[in-house]
């Protein structure tokens, strides 16, 4: 099967030479945490499939949803159509985020796309058709189509496209690490905020949006922020006529210990984009929510006034039935709650981790946990394709970002499986670091490695 899937499928995020060496672990089924391959190993899914997981795999009630789903209605479009689970999903993220009018798209590229056009269209419709620029945050990640790639500051993604692409500007991130001796998370976020200021002072009249991940700049390293950059935020955007559009599209539904990350700061966006762990990680669908004012700026006799955009699949009735029944998971399990228990679990179950002396910037952020290894002591390159294969060899699904390794388990975790994500962790670690040694001990030089999430 890996032999075949190399012949045959292009996969993502990969240089497909790699290959040669290692090929892609076959999957056979998967069952809560764990994901089990054609000779019956298994591996904790400790990145919950690229953060999409949240109540574990294979999940009865989102299977039952999918099932009875399926006998009534498959897909319509939704072009001159509607259905019952579009409509009340639509009604449920609405009432969870105080934003409504739901448009729906495929992934999260496509929430980022939509909310973009979305934008600079309305300020078309409002007579200011000069504002149509973007402003987003150093490392900030938010999809690799063409117009995602435009407000993704991860030069390794858009290089190659760089002709297509036409590049919004950056401002400084507000990343807690980035805090000099004295100050605290919120001190660092207020410090940044003068760059935010500054250009918003100077360009805020050809700038439709503002677009950022909320506390949480995930493809960056886990980089995470204090509450109080998104209130500054939000307060300039209001001040300049600016959209400030949050991407919680792998900080949403839970992750950051709240059901979307800018809750924490009391603010409303005027976008959301949602995804991943939308439908639970069963089936592709992305989310954008906006206000009354952005819908009434379409809602017009004039054709071309309207919003459009299109995907065949838009609000797919079964991606939409499993959202439902992810909700519904929500409400039953009292996961939020639940989490905060969890999480105290993970972490002393991580302590040996937290505590090892290669570590650098331990920290938490609800489901998400994050730990920097010091690169002085990784001089060979490629750490994080090296320590995601000792991660395997253990048992454990772990792929770093650069030299941050990092963990985003679902919502179902047991203290069974989180010592064995964590002594795996530790292993892997400690793997890794071997095979260093020599290098370090001979006082090579640094290499930089490729990070891939």
């Amino acid at each position: 099967m890996a032999a075949r899937s190399v012949r045959a499928v292009w996969h993502p995020c990969t240089q497909m030479k790699l290959h040669e060496a290692a090929l892609p672990v076959p999957i056979a089924r998967a069952q809560g945490v764990w994901l089990y391959d054609g000779e019956g190993n298994r591996y904790l899914d400790g990145v919950s499939s690229w953060w999409v997981n949240l109540f574990g795999h294979s999940h009865p009630h989102i299977k039952a949803a999918l099932v009875d789903q399926l006998d009534t209605l498959d897909h319509v479009m939704l072009a001159g159509f509607t259905h019952p689970p579009v409509v009340e999903l639509s009604e449920r993220l609405g009432a969870l985020t105080g934003l409504g009018h739901a448009f729906y798209g495929s992934d999260g590229a496509s929430a980022t796309e939509i909310a973009l056009k979305m934008s600079a269209h309305y300020w078309r419709n409002a007579g200011r058709p000069e504002k149509n620029r973007f402003i987003g945050l150093a490392g900030g990640y938010h999809g690799e189509t063409v117009g995602a790639l435009a407000v993704t500051d991860i030069p390794l993604f858009r290089q190659a496209y760089a002709p297509l692409v036409r590049l919004a500007a950056t401002v400084a991130s507000p990343d807690a690490r980035g805090a000099l001796p004295g100050e605290t998370a919120q001190d660092a976020a207020e410090r940044v905020v003068a760059d935010l200021r500054a250009w918003l002072e100077q360009h805020h009249a050809q700038t439709a949006a503002l677009i950022l991940e909320p506390l949480v700049q995930c493809a960056a390293g886990m980089a995470m922020h204090d509450a109080h950059y998104l209130r500054q935020a939000r307060a300039l955007c209001d001040q300049y006529q600016v959209h400030l559009i949050a991407d919680e599209i792998a900080v949403g539904f839970g992750r950051t210990g709240t059901m979307f990350a800018h809750q924490q700061a009391g603010i409303r966006p005027d976008f959301i984009c949602l995804s991943k762990g939308l439908t639970g990680g069963t089936l592709p669908l992305s989310a954008v929510l906006t206000t009354d004012a952005v819908y009434d700026a379409f809602y017009d006799d004039d054709v071309a006034r309207g919003f459009l955009h299109s995907h065949s699949y838009t609000g797919n009735p079964l991606a939409c039935r499993a959202a439902l029944a992810t909700l519904e998971l929500f409400e039953q399990t009292d996961a939020l709650a639940a989490n905060v228990q969890r999480a105290q679990m993970l972490d002393r179950a991580f302590a040996p981790l937290t505590q090892h002396p290669a570590i650098r910037h331990a920290r938490r952020l609800g489901m998400i946990w994050a730990w920097d290894v010091d690169p002085a002591l990784t001089p060979t390159p490629f750490f994080a394709r090296r320590y995601a294969r000792h991660a395997m060899a253990q048992g454990v699904v772990l792929r770093p970002i650069g030299n941050t390794l990092y963990a985003m388990p679902p919502y179902v975790i047991d203290a069974e499986s989180a010592e064995h994500l964590a002594r795996g962790a530790l292993a892997a670690l400690q793997a890794t670091l071997a095979e260093d040694a020599p290098a370090v001990g001979r006082g090579a030089a640094l290499a930089p490695g490729l990070a891939l999430p």
